[in-house]
């Protein structure tokens, strides 16, 4: 009896220790961001997406996916975060307003909905109405509800729709201002000539719920072109331009040459 005891605390240690050690890893990783340039279909500079790259000072040269690093941090960590970028952001204020395009910042749900309770990112998402959040995972039912009367963030953009996270029923739930295309959805329905009849009739269907869709993940010239010749009012990915330094914000071209 009593080894059973011994052993069920030095499992409880164990756990304790590993919990301990994680939230240490975490708390360790260090944000850079970059930007990718969303452009219209008729190569006019549309808006920039702030990425956020992630690493970790014991390998500094291996990136952790950011889904992964901010469902492992605090809802703390994560409002922090969104002042960080927000602060990012506002320095180039003078480039969003001059060259009138837009940011777009990722934000899951829940996060969203711990914004509406943080006074001081209200108070500076107020001054940049030239910043967009982009959901990056599905909202059930009841937190749709809720959003669709959140003002404060203004027009919000749906990610990755066609993941199998992000589907039709999100669309039914609530109107955003731009929907994003995932690759893998694009590039699946553009190996057939079927398929890439129902990339167009999805295309049309979607406008419906939206002001615009933006195709994510362009990686080639011939996949442009289809674009281009589809319903869609935007796109981003490798063959448009690469994640960009903010350094060099002022050096992107308003039009793709």
């Amino acid at each position: 009896m009593k080894f059973k005891q011994i052993t069920h605390r030095l499992n409880t240690l164990e756990a304790s220790v590993e919990s301990l050690q994680e939230r240490r890893f975490w708390l360790q990783c260090q944000r850079q961001y970059t930007f990718q340039p969303i452009y219209k279909i008729d190569g006019n500079l549309m808006a920039i997406e702030l990425l956020t790259v992630v690493t970790h000072p014991d390998e500094p040269e291996i990136r952790i996916p950011p889904d992964r690093y901010f469902t492992s941090v605090s809802f703390r960590t994560r409002l922090m975060v969104i002042e960080e970028q927000l602060s990012l952001l506002a320095e180039w204020e003078s480039v969003f307003l001059g060259y009138k395009i837009l940011a777009s910042v990722n934000v899951d749900g829940p996060t969203l909905m711990a914004m509406k309770q943080h006074q001081p990112i209200l108070a500076r998402i107020n001054k940049m109405p030239w910043v967009r959040f982009e959901l990056v995972e599905h909202i059930t039912q009841p937190q749709a509800i809720t959003l669709a009367g959140m003002h404060e963030f203004g027009p919000l953009w749906l990610d990755d729709f066609g993941t199998g996270v992000a589907n039709f029923s999100a669309l039914s739930e609530m109107r955003y201002d731009y929907i994003k295309v995932a690759r893998d959805l694009f590039i699946m329905l553009r190996t057939s000539d079927e398929g890439r009849n129902l990339f167009t009739m999805l295309l049309q269907l979607m406008n419906r719920y939206c002001e615009g869709v933006i195709v994510e993940g362009v990686e080639t010239e011939d996949e442009w072109r289809d674009v281009q010749n589809s319903p869609a009012f935007a796109a981003q990915g490798y063959f448009l331009s690469r994640p960009i330094p903010f350094e060099q914000l002022e050096n992107v071209l308003t039009r793709l040459s």
